[in-house]
Formats: C-alpha cells, structure tokens, sequence
C-alpha cells in the first residue's frame, strides 16, 4: 500500500517574456530555478537538509544538477526527466512515487523549461540543437521554474 503524499510547499518565479535579442541584465535560467527552490522551502518550512531526491524535468536538456549544485544540494540523487508538454508532470510524478513507496520521506521536483520567441513547431531534435545555441544568451527566452517540496 502506497503512503499518502502531499505537496508541502510550491514555489514559482515569475515569467520572462521571450525577447528579440539577449538581455545582459535578465535573470538566468540557474537564478530562476534557485528562487523557486528557496521559496519552496520556505513555503514548505524545510531546509535542503530535508530533501533526500529530486525530480527535475526540462525539455532543453538535463538542467537538475546544474540547478542544485549552485545552491550547495549535493549528496542526492537528482534525475532529470524530458517528456515534451508531460515533462514537469513526469518530475511531479516521480518525485510523488519516491515518496509513496517508502523510499525517500522527502523529495523535490523542479520543473524549467526555456521556450524561444515564436511559434512551437518543428521537431524536438531542432529545437534541442537551437536550445544549445541559445543557453549562452540569458533571457531571451521564457524561463519558469516550479519547484515542489513533497512528505508523507
């Protein structure tokens, strides 16, 4: 029998309107998912201490260890997940199971994804090639973050 979970805490940043061109002064894709993080513990009243796992999903790449390395989370296992539009479900969901089966008491999940100006065609090949291009601009894309602290 699976153990009950709950969301404890979210945390979110606010959305960064996809630009023309770069922004040197915007916000980058690391300091997005560490508000995020931060107000999801806060939120949940835990510190990275409590966090045995986290999920991280992004379509762009694996952006998991990236994103908690900077804020000294090491020590756990960090899986990145890449499901298209299922993606930050896929790391809700994961982060869920670990919980419920017993695994871990306390996970994470952190959703980013970075989406360019214009409409959303093409194919994930294409648009993986031009996300590695684009990494070295800042915010000329969207970039949100959701990251969800999760107990029994």
């Amino acid at each position: 029998m699976a153990n009950r979970t709950f969301v404890v805490g979210v945390g979110m940043t606010k959305f960064c309107k996809p630009q023309k061109g770069p922004d040197p002064s915007a916000p980058t894709s690391k300091d997005f998912a560490r508000i995020a993080i931060q107000r999801a513990l806060d939120d949940a009243c835990i510190s990275f201490n409590d966090v045995e796992a986290a999920a991280v999903g992004s379509i762009s790449g694996p952006q998991g260890q990236s994103s908690l390395y900077q804020m000294g989370l090491q020590g756990i296992p960090i899986f990145n997940v890449s499901n298209a539009c299922a993606t930050g479900s896929n790391a809700l969901y994961l982060a869920r199971n670990f919980v419920a089966s017993g695994m871990h008491d306390c996970t994470l999940a952190l959703g980013i994804e970075i989406m360019a100006p214009g409409p959303l065609g093409g194919t994930i090949t294409q648009k993986a090639k031009a996300q590695k291009v684009r990494r070295n601009r800042p915010c000329t894309q969207m970039h949100l973050k959701l990251a969800v602290p999760l107990l029994p």
